[in-house]
């Protein structure tokens, strides 16, 4: 077991919380349709000064294990995410504030932006990227949704001259939109106690993460397999349609990407992506069956090169196959990732209170509590 920086933490945490969501629904029985399923919409906005590199990594390694932590929750939810990035010297013209992706279902694209992101600067002004947030997401207007705002740095929360960090708050709660602040640092003085202010306006909750780390690191002896399997899920993908190829390519690149990451991130993804949080209808055909679109649906060019060719029962003959194999190896994946959970957990009872300012903690804390009032139970 090793330590992460604080950076690491918060990527780690957004990894967590996205794989835990997805990991679990996908092994229940009787996984209810989408018009009876919740929705969540989380939008992470990130300091990317030149201070938070270790925020970034943390970011990136726990986006998954943050998936998988929403996929607990009853009924089975519908997420959506959204990066928002600030405190960058690139583009100062947008006031060093940015929308890096908008609220969408597509987790290869968020992991894939997170990859991407790089420190520069800065001037963190925070009350701009809660206003950015709240104006430039498509959040949806229903009253049932969870909607989010995670917003993590390590400066004054009021640093904006134009746009208070206290109204912007205000502005997003009175838009049933709830902001969760997380500081990189101690818990004393007066800079934590303005990111707690901003918090409690908008009815989220503070955390603060210890600068020389917080989170724990477990690696388990099931990571490895949890990633050939992740590679051998792909094979079960049909890609069809003009987005069919890159996004086939997006999804390797993901995988490899979160090998390149410490923490477990590759195995938190294969969780991931063995649930009902990954949605890739748009591009496989299996998924697109699932919700409900017929092969007559779609044209004979759209469809895979091997497809083509075949009759109507050989193509319907050709995806249930696929369809059996991808079940079989989702079933691995959750008796794999059940036990590699329990070994994390047991471990982390071993050295209990190391990970208490861990960034993935604090964030399903406030997931899990904000949750019932949208009648979301874990």
């Amino acid at each position: 077991m090793r330590r992460t920086t604080p950076g690491v933490i918060l990527v780690t945490l957004l990894t967590t919380l996205l794989m835990t969501l997805a990991a679990t629904t996908a092994f229940a029985q009787g996984d209810p349709k989408a018009e009876e399923r919740s929705h969540v919409d989380i939008v992470i906005a990130l300091d990317t000064s030149n201070s938070m590199d270790g925020l970034i990594d943390s970011a990136r390694q726990k986006l998954w294990d943050i998936v998988n932590d929403l996929a607990t929750a009853k009924p089975t939810p519908i997420l959506r995410v959204g990066v928002v990035s600030f405190g960058n010297d690139g583009y100062t013209t947008d006031g060093w504030t940015r929308v890096d992706i908008g609220l969408t279902d597509d987790l290869d694209a968020v992991h894939e932006k997170l990859m991407g992101l790089k420190t520069n600067g800065g001037n963190e002004y925070v009350g701009r990227a809660i206003k950015v947030a709240v104006d430039d997401m498509a959040w949806r207007q229903d009253k049932t949704t969870l909607k989010m705002i995670f917003i993590a740095g390590n400066e004054s929360a009021d640093q904006d001259p134009s746009f208070r960090s206290m109204d912007q708050a205000a502005r997003a709660i009175n838009g049933d939109i709830i902001v969760n602040t997380i500081f990189c640092g101690g818990e004393a003085g007066a800079i934590p106690q303005g990111w707690q202010a901003v918090a409690q306006r908008a009815d989220g909750q503070f955390a603060a993460i210890a600068e020389d780390g917080g989170a724990v690191v477990v690696n388990t002896p099931y990571d490895k397999r949890l990633q050939e399997l992740s590679s051998e899920l792909n094979g079960t993908y049909v890609a069809y349609g003009s987005k069919g190829k890159e996004k086939a390519a997006r999804q390797v690149a993901a995988d490899n990407s979160a090998q390149g990451l410490s923490g477990g991130a590759a195995a938190g993804r294969a969780a991931a992506k063995s649930s009902k949080l990954y949605r890739n209808a748009d591009w496989d055909l299996l998924d697109a069956q699932d919700e409900g679109v017929s092969l007559n649906e779609i044209a004979r060019e759209d469809l895979p090169p091997e497809m083509q060719k075949m009759s109507e029962k050989e193509r319907e003959a050709y995806l249930a196959k696929l369809k059996v194999r991808r079940e079989t190896i989702q079933k691995e994946i959750g008796e794999l990732n059940t036990k590699r959970q329990a070994y994390v957990d047991a471990e982390n009872k071993k050295n209990a209170g190391e990970g208490d300012k861990a960034f993935d903690v604090a964030v399903k804390k406030a997931v899990r509590k904000q949750a019932a009032r949208k009648n979301i139970s874990f």
